[in-house]
């Protein structure tokens, strides 16, 4: 008996698509069950932690009250941080610190002055510094919260009872213990 006839077939019963689709579907729950993956959630069951202080840094965001986002932010103490979409957990505000929207005024001797802008649309935009403190896991090569690592230039998203928005990582300090 031949191994493949004349109409495609392995040992004359079975075609050789059907059995291409087999062996990937095999494949594919063998890749899964039984090839470890990269998750990590395991690895981190029993992680020493360290604290952290996170800096994020938000530019031009409009409100319609700044003032009162300000101190939402400064009253509720905490907030999720999500990070690449994905819910870290909830984090304490350290401190929040409005940033001045000023601009660049020439004077007669050619040097130049920063002012308060002017213009009245700016009423609704707010710039500010945020510190977050936290536990992370700190590794040789960077701050991990959760499965993330946290650098300068991440953006990272936060989410309170009436705000949600992006912002980005300016600054990251490990404490010691």
């Amino acid at each position: 008996m031949a191994i493949l006839d004349s109409r495609g077939r392995l040992f004359g019963r079975i075609g050789i698509l059907d059995a291409g689709a087999v062996l990937v579907v095999l494949l594919t729950i063998a890749g899964i069950f039984f090839v470890p993956g990269d998750s990590g959630s395991v690895a981190q069951i029993g992680a020493e932690t360290q604290p952290v202080e996170v800096d994020v840094m938000v530019r031009g965001l409009t409100v319609s009250d700044p003032q009162g986002l300000i101190t939402q932010i400064r009253d509720e103490s905490e907030t999720e941080v999500i990070i690449r979409n994905q819910p870290f957990g909830r984090v304490n505000v350290k401190s929040v610190e409005e940033l001045p929207r000023t601009v660049a005024a020439p004077q007669p001797d050619g040097t130049l002055n920063p002012i308060p802008d002017p213009r009245p649309e700016l009423d609704f935009t707010v710039d500010m510094l945020i510190t977050l403190a936290d536990e992370a896991q700190v590794t040789d090569d960077s701050v991990v919260f959760g499965n993330n690592k946290v650098k300068i230039g991440n953006v990272v998203e936060l989410e309170g009872q009436t705000y949600r928005f992006n912002t980005t990582v300016v600054g990251v300090r490990i404490l010691e213990d």
